[in-house]
C-alpha cells in the first residue's frame, strides 16, 4: 500500500441527484481503499446525516455494479447547516457544531462531497471551520466556475436533446409552436446546448432578457417562409426584459405569483402575439434521472480518482476541476457563492446566431 496522509474519510452527496454520482462515488473509494489501505465511511443523505451522525462503512464490495446506477447510493439532501444557527433541543448543538462533533466521532480525519454550488459553498465554509475537506463538481446545469465541465450535464443534455428531437415530429405534424422547458435557474447552458443539438428556433436562457415581440416576429417569419411549425426552448429562469429590471426579491416575489411556470407563460404570450396554437413540455427531473451516459461516468471517474490522491497528498481545500482536459485542484475559497453564467461571447451562443437562432433579444 501506498502512503496516506489521511485513513479514515466520509464522503457524502448533497443537493439535487445528478448522473454520475455514484461512478464519483465508486472512484474515490475505490481508489482509496485499493491503493492506500483508507476506510470509507458514506454519509446518508447528504449534510443531514452529518448533523445526525446517520453513516456507514463503505466496502470494495458495497460498490460493485454501481458504476451505470443513476441517482446515489447515499442519498441526499438540500440541508444548508449554516442557515440553521438554532440550537437543536436535544443535544443543544447548532448543525454547524453538530457536524464537527460527529467528524470527530466517526474518526474521520477528512471529508468528500460531491455536490454543487451551494454544497461546494458549504464545503468551503467547512474547510473555514477546521474540516479537512475535498470537493467534486456534481451539476446537470454546469454552472460551477473554474471547471469546464461538471458530471451530470451530459447525460441531462442527452436526455433534453432527444426530447426536443421527438417534439419535432409532433410540431411539424400539427403545426404547432412547441415550447420545452428544461432546467436551469441561473444559468442557461442546458438550454443552449439542447437547444442548438436539437435544432431550435428560439432558445431563451438567464443571461438574455428576452423580448417576446422579438420572438413572434421569429415565428412569424418562419410562418411566411413555409415553415409551419417552431421549437421553442426555455430554461426555467429566463426572463422578459421588464423582469430583468426588477431587483433579486422583486423578481422571486413576482416568479412566486406566476400560476405556472416560465414555459407555460412563454406560450401563452406567443398564442397572443402570433396566433399560432403553443404548447408546453416541461422535462423537469428526466433530465436528472436515469443511468448517466459514458461521458459522465469517465468525468466522474476522473473526478474521483483524483480526489483520492488529495486525501492521501492532505491536499485539502479543493475541488477537483477540469481545465483544458486536465483534472486540478482548485481553492474552493476561490468558488464560494459563484455561478458560471453564459458569457455573451460564449462560442456555442455566437454560433447559434450566426444559423439565425433567435435568443428573444
Amino acid at each position: 500500500m501506498k502512503g496516506s496522509a489521511v485513513k479514515t474519510f466520509g464522503i457524502l452527496t448533497s443537493g439535487g441527484d445528478a448522473p454520475g454520482l455514484n461512478a464519483a462515488i465508486r472512484a474515490v473509494c475505490r481508489t482509496a481503499i485499493l491503493q492506500y489501505g483508507m476506510k470509507a465511511i458514506g454519509i446518508h443523505n447528504g449534510y443531514r446525516g452529518l448533523v445526525k451522525l446517520d453513516a456507514a462503512e463503505l466496502t470494495a464490495a458495497d460498490l460493485r455494479g454501481v458504476l451505470a446506477q443513476g441517482g446515489t447510493i447515499l442519498g441526499t439532501s438540500r440541508e444548508k447547516p449554516f442557515k440553521n444557527t438554532e440550537a437543536d433541543e436535544e443535544t443543544g448543538l447548532t448543525q454547524v457544531e453538530a457536524i464537527k462533533e460527529n467528524y470527530r466521532k466517526l474518526g474521520l480525519d477528512a471529508l468528500v462531497v460531491l455536490g454543487g454550488n451551494g454544497t461546494n459553498t458549504t464545503a468551503g465554509q467547512l474547510s473555514r471551520e477546521g474540516l479537512n475537506v475535498i470537493a467534486l463538481p456534481k451539476t446537470i446545469d454546469n454552472d460551477i466556475v473554474k471547471t469546464d465541465m461538471t458530471f451530470g450535464f451530459h447525460t441531462a443534455l442527452t436526455v433534453a436533446t432527444e426530447a426536443i428531437d421527438r417534439i419535432h415530429t409532433t410540431a411539424h405534424s400539427h403545426s404547432r409552436i412547441m415550447v420545452i422547458e428544461t432546467m436551469g435557474h441561473k444559468a442557461g447552458w442546458l438550454g443552449l446546448y439542447s437547444g442548438v443539438a436539437g435544432g431550435g428556433d428560439v432558445i431563451l436562457v438567464p443571461e438574455i432578457p428576452y423580448d417576446i415581440n422579438s420572438i413572434a416576429r421569429k415565428v412569424l417569419k418562419r410562418r411566411d417562409e413555409g415553415c409551419k411549425f417552431s421549437i421553442v426552448v426555455v430554461a426555467e429562469g429566463a426572463k422578459s426584459i421588464e423582469e430583468a429590471k426588477l431587483d433579486r426579491k422583486a423578481f422571486k416575489k413576482a416568479r412566486k405569483e406566476m400560476q405556472n411556470s416560465i414555459g407555460y407563460r412563454v406560450a401563452h404570450e406567443l398564442e397572443e402575439a402570433t396566433g399560432l396554437e403553443s404548447r408546453v413540455t416541461v422535462l423537469g427531473y428526466l433530465q436528472r434521472g436515469g443511468t448517466p451516459v459514458p461521458y459522465d461516468r469517465i468525468l466522474a471517474t476522473q473526478f474521483g480518482v483524483e480526489a483520492a490522491h488529495y486525501l492521501a497528498e492532505g491536499k485539502f481545500g479543493y475541488l477537483t476541476a477540469l481545465q483544458n482536459n486536465r483534472i486540478v485542484g482548485v481553492p474552493l475559497f476561490d468558488i464560494a457563492g459563484q455561478t458560471k453564467v453564459i458569457p455573451q461571447d460564449n462560442q456555442m451562443l455566437l454560433s447559434g446566431r450566426e444559423l439565425g437562432i433567435c435568443f428573444g433579444d
